[in-house]
């Protein structure tokens, strides 16, 4: 049975896909740091402000859930679902991800990021010139 209203589900939904986003990026970071690349600091450069950006909205997220009384748990994984309690108003609901579909949601976050941070880039070197 769903207890928790569209709006709040898409907020506590968007919170955790973040989330998820946000660990791969500092992965990334990590790996590029320590990788073979050539020139790292443009790479760099665009995940960290990625994660900025991320992160300044999950705590507009998490905000919101905070004063809604609503949060996201994480109960269990296995080689094909991920399993997370969604809870608001008192009330939980159990959500069961496909764990290839999580990936997609990430993924298309990280794009979103990716296309959001260049534009927020090529508007502050055109207001600068």
């Amino acid at each position: 049975m769903q207890y928790l209203t569209d709006e709040e589900g898409q907020t506590a939904s968007r919170f955790l896909f973040l989330s998820m986003a946000i660990v791969v990026l500092e992965k990334d970071i990590q790996q590029i740091e320590s990788g073979p690349f050539k020139i790292k600091e443009p790479y760099l450069e665009l995940l960290r402000r990625m994660i900025h950006q991320a992160r300044t909205e999950r705590r507009h997220l998490r905000k919101r859930m905070d004063n809604q009384k609503m949060d996201v748990v994480f109960t269990q994984k296995n080689e094909t679902f991920s399993t997370y309690i969604f809870i608001a108003r008192g009330y939980e609901e159990e959500r069961r991800y496909f764990n290839p579909a999580i990936r997609k949601k990430v993924e298309h976050i990280l794009t979103e990021l990716m296309f959001h941070t260049i534009d927020q880039k090529e508007q502050a070197t055109k207001d600068h010139a």
